[in-house]
């Protein structure tokens, strides 16, 4: 039987014969020879064998899928969650093939951090699906101020509208927007 120390986590490691059970943990007690110039001296461990519940035995257990719930937001720099909730206009071809989305922010806080941070590089929507991204972005200015940033995002394959819609959708629905139709 090989035993292997690790001193810096305290792990070990054993190798057993084949026809040794493998349920459990089982550590040998091998033994540790002080190190020069070290304090630590380590100590032998024991551990009983473990016992497998009936539960176990009986039905093998299935992998737990793990899914991440990603607030849905929009960044103008990345990593910065755009506090300003925007107002969004939405044009759609008659025969659906494409469309645009107008995000209209009036005083956004990306103008508080932007010089700290980092410059506005386009307008990012993130959500659990991943990201969506718009290059056309700019900003709007009254009297040499920055007063508000519009954004346009264009759709160009009903695939592009479907995936922008699912991600309004959780936008909306996380910061309180509703949808009213033009008449």
């Amino acid at each position: 039987m090989a035993c292997v120390r690790s001193i810096g986590s305290l792990t070990s490691v054993t190798h057993s014969p084949r026809n040794f059970p493998r349920s459990g943990i089982v550590l040998s007690s091998c033994s540790v020879l002080p190190i020069k110039n070290s304090s630590f001296t380590g100590s032998p461990v024991s551990l009983p064998r473990a016992q497998p519940s009936s539960r176990t035995a009986l039905r093998p257990r299935k992998p737990a899928s793990i899914t991440m719930m990603v607030k849905p937001t929009l960044q103008f720099i990345q990593g910065t969650d755009e506090m300003t909730i925007p107002d969004v206009k939405l044009t759609r071809s008659r025969d659906g093939s494409n469309g645009m989305a107008l995000f209209s922010f009036d005083q956004p806080s990306v103008f508080d951090s932007s010089g700290e941070v980092g410059e506005i590089t386009g307008l990012y929507m993130i959500d659990e699906e991943g990201v969506i991204q718009s290059t056309d972005v700019n900003a709007r200015f009254v009297n040499g101020k920055p007063e508000g940033i519009v954004a346009k995002h264009i759709m160009r394959t009903p695939k592009e509208w479907d995936r922008f819609m699912r991600f309004m959708e959780r936008y909306s629905d996380q910061n309180g927007l509703q949808f009213v139709k033009k008449q």
